[in-house]
């Protein structure tokens, strides 16, 4: 029976679903609400961000995620991660249920927008099982991105895709641009959602809810079906290497 699901957002935003289910869930996202501790929320000590002394203007075009097919396999890699200098791969992940890649970088305005909220929603999903990895394909450069992870604590590995190699694999075309796995047993990671963290942007006012990503994260770890109907993730156009650039 139809049964209607509650998402409360990042800012207690409350949104309503239907999904096919036997009973009546309360789908808790992450909430910047820390102090509800009745509600199994987190409390996450805020990081004040230093000024930096001098700032990188970098022009990017406004790009759409966009060419990748639902059921799409995740592609095999290997990268090293600033922060450790220890190699990750995909089959690092194997034993999760379902794995969060997300192509992010240092300067992009769409990223630094949802940075904090990305931190949330990790710290909040990998207690329920999520495995989650970001990977850098821009110029940010090793010792810039440890800062960035060690700055902002991120809960997952950050990855420097030098070569590029991955994100042309994943045909990632953005920051922030967001791929969710689900792995059924031994078979391959295939892909269930490749679309936008929410509504919200640096420039239109809305509040970061998290309500896309969050529904769709709570679906795969629930067992229960993605609509195929997803709005495209929004943000700068990845910055290729022009001797690579076809």
């Amino acid at each position: 029976m139809a049964t209607a699901v509650t998402v409360v957002g990042l800012h207690g935003l409350a949104h309503s679903r239907t999904l096919a289910v036997t009973r009546r869930r309360t789908l808790l996202c992450f909430s910047s609400t820390w102090s509800s501790s009745k509600m199994g929320f987190y409390h996450l000590q805020q990081t004040t961000v230093a000024p930096l002394r001098k700032r990188l203007i970098i022009r990017a075009a406004r790009t759409e995620s966009q060419g990748v097919s639902l059921g799409f396999r995740a592609p095999n890699f290997e990268l090293p991660e600033p922060l450790t200098g220890k190699m990750w791969k995909l089959e690092d992940f194997e034993s999760h249920p379902a794995l969060l890649v997300m192509f992010i970088c240092n300067h992009c305005p769409f990223v630094k927008h949802l940075k904090k909220d990305i931190v949330k929603l990790a710290n909040f999903y990998t207690k329920k099982g999520l495995a989650v990895v970001a990977i850098s394909s821009n110029s940010d450069g090793p010792q810039f991105m440890a800062e960035e992870a060690k700055l902002f604590n991120y809960p997952f590995p950050y990855l420097f895709d030098e070569s590029q190699d991955v994100a042309r694999d994943f045909e990632a075309v953005c920051t922030p641009e967001f791929f969710l796995f689900k792995k059924d047993g031994r078979r391959p990671f295939e892909l269930v959602y490749h679309g936008q963290f929410d509504d919200s942007r640096p420039s239109n006012n809305l509040p970061v809810t998290g309500r896309d990503i969050c529904f769709a994260i709570e679906c795969v770890l629930s067992g229960q079906p993605i609509s195929s109907v997803q709005k495209p993730s929004v943000g700068c156009s990845i910055k290729w290497h022009p001797e690579k650039n076809q």
